[in-house]
């Protein structure tokens, strides 16, 4: 590793202190080996005890490790920092009349679920956050800066208007980089929202053309380990490509579960971004087994005392409905995991050249600042606000990007740009106007996007998560080991 790179994960470790574990490699959970470095967190501080694991991963151990860090550096961080910021209560109405509505968050620019019952005059906890292009202070509400809706109670009566979730987080030795993180990542996470999974277009990418080495080196790796990889596209909104990696195992002994691994990307530079969701891929054929089959592999591959310390800790709650899917994925043989994902997932139906791809100059983006300003640049149209944190020489922030969507196929958060992209798709999940049917919910739009589309409009939750179905660990996974343990009542 190399000084700089050695600094930063010790100022990762320093700042997430006490309660890390000792970094360790779930690689060998897969045959192709490759590093995916886990480590692991218990946080005693909050009421319950919360356990924590950051995955990394890299073309090198050294570049997994500091991704591992990283990750949890992002949970780690922000949970801190939210226990102990400061709490403004009150409605989206009266903070707009009190500070101006430039300085507060309109929650239906944030996206809500279908069919929310949320109103302006209704009674939230916010928090501060900051306008990234000029310093404001701007109030968001609580759910949409937490990272795990375990670690703050909810508003009595009414509850958070949406799942707390990870969405937009990032990590960094510098402030800019840890922005440019968390929105890479909303960005890809918003192109995947009704493109991805179960919304697969299947449009697959010829990788005939790809120059980096790294891709070139895991491609061949993949080849020659007889695992058939499709790289994917999901979009190419704001000039930068979105892609996801799966990929099929021709070997008859590996775990079913290496079906369902996915790597994804967004990125200016369309060869990053493959190299992202390549490494990406890899890590997750390991995770996905470690955290989901046998103890007896986290015995083996984790150091001593790992396995006691997550029985230590009760099961944490799990969303059912995830808990349940993926339960019923690990008593599924290979051949029929495969006909779950086959019309979707590995679906072909069109290819596009990597050469046609949108990018950048090469090495023109690897400045963390010319990066971020990039980012910005495409984001023009967009407010960008961030809830930050900051340990000693790092930083971990919470992005929120009013207008950009996430979770529609999961929790149904859909606003007027999943509304006019689910149209173009023609599948009859929305539509304008009142819902027409039982199953349809109202979207909640803001006057903008109400004027964009000329009116109402509503989105089918019911027809979303039939077509969801058994596919829905693709969107929302348990807690690691929690099948296990809830299985065997450990």
């Amino acid at each position: 590793m190399s000084p700089s790179s050695h600094a930063v994960a010790e100022a990762y470790r320093a700042a997430v202190a006490p309660g890390c574990g000792i970094p360790f490699d779930m690689g060998p959970a897969d045959r192709l080996g490759r590093p995916a470095i886990s480590v692991e967190h218990t946080d005693s501080t909050l009421r319950t005890p919360l356990r924590r694991n950051g995955c990394g991963y890299g073309a090198d151990e050294d570049a997994a490790l500091l991704g591992a860090l990283g990750e949890l550096a992002e949970g780690v961080l922000l949970t801190r920092h939210l226990t102990t910021a400061a709490r403004v209560h009150g409605s989206y109405r009266e903070l707009v009349a009190e500070r101006g509505a430039d300085r507060v968050a309109d929650p239906v620019s944030l996206v809500l679920e279908a069919g929310s019952g949320y109103r302006p005059d209704q009674p939230l906890t916010w928090v501060a956050a900051e306008r990234i292009r000029t310093g404001e202070e701007v109030l968001v509400p609580l759910e949409f800066a937490l990272c795990d809706g375990r670690t703050a109670d909810p508003p009595p009566g009414t509850g958070w208007l949406i799942t707390p979730l990870t969405n937009g987080l990032g990590a960094g030795d510098t402030r800019a980089r840890a922005l440019a993180h968390g929105l890479l990542e909303l960005l890809q996470r918003d192109g995947n929202a009704t493109a991805h999974r179960a919304m697969d277009r299947g449009v697959v990418i010829d990788t005939d053309a790809v120059r980096d080495p790294v891709s070139r080196a895991v491609l061949a790796d993949l080849d020659a380990a007889g695992v058939r990889v499709v790289v994917k596209l999901a979009d190419d909104q704001f000039r930068m490509a979105g892609l996801h990696v799966v990929g099929v195992d021709s070997d008859p002994d590996a775990s079913p579960l290496l079906l369902t691994a996915c790597g994804e990307a967004a990125h200016p530079d369309r060869e990053t971004a493959l190299r992202k969701a390549l490494l990406e891929y890899t890590n997750s054929r390991a995770r996905k087994v470690f955290s989901h089959g046998p103890l007896e592999l986290a015995e083996r591959l984790a150091p001593a005392g790992y396995l006691d310390r997550e029985l230590s800790v009760p099961v944490a709650p799990q969303e059912p409905r995830a808990l349940a899917a993926m339960t019923a994925w690990t008593r599924l043989p290979a051949p029929a995991l495969a006909a779950l994902l086959a019309p979707t997932v590995f679906a072909e139906r069109s290819s596009v050249p990597f050469s046609t791809l949108p990018t950048v100059s090469p090495g023109s983006l690897n400045d963390p600042e010319a990066l971020l300003a990039e980012l910005l640049d495409r984001l023009a149209e967009f407010d960008v606000l961030a809830v930050m944190a900051h340990g000693d020489g790092v930083h971990a922030v919470k992005v929120l990007v009013p207008g950009l969507e996430v979770e529609t196929m999961s929790y149904h958060r859909i606003g007027g740009r999943g509304v006019r992209r689910l149209l173009e798709r023609g599948l009859g999940l929305a539509g304008p106007g009142s819902p027409p049917h039982r199953g349809a919910l109202p979207v909640l739009l803001t006057e903008r996007e109400t004027e964009l589309l000329g009116g109402a409009a509503w989105f089918d939750t019911a027809l979303a998560d039939r077509m969801v179905g058994d596919l829905y660990p693709l969107y929302r996974e348990p807690d690691r080991h929690a099948v296990v343990r809830v299985s065997e009542g450990r």
